[in-house]
């Protein structure tokens, strides 16, 4: 599966990751920030499978506007 990861500035397209990748990175870092582009649904789906492999996993919305359109998804993995 693939999401997109947050845009580093308004008018950038969001970059993509594997969850594979995910899952290597989680050795330097356990938040990674995701684009409002991806769905609810798939964002369950990486909930769903670190929480299976036994991590701990918070999401949330995080507003960097005044706009309703103006969030993005932080997602801490916690071993």
């Amino acid at each position: 599966m693939k999401l997109k990861l947050a845009r580093t500035t308004l008018k950038a397209k969001p970059k993509t990751i594997e969850l594979k990748k995910i899952e290597e990175e989680l050795a330097n870092k356990s938040i990674f920030y995701f684009d409002k582009e991806n769905s609810h649904k798939e964002l369950k789906e990486l909930i769903e499978y670190f929480e299976e492999k036994g991590f701990s996993v918070y999401m949330r919305e995080v507003k960097y506007g005044l706009g309703e359109n103006e969030y993005i998804y932080e997602v801490h993995i916690i071993a």
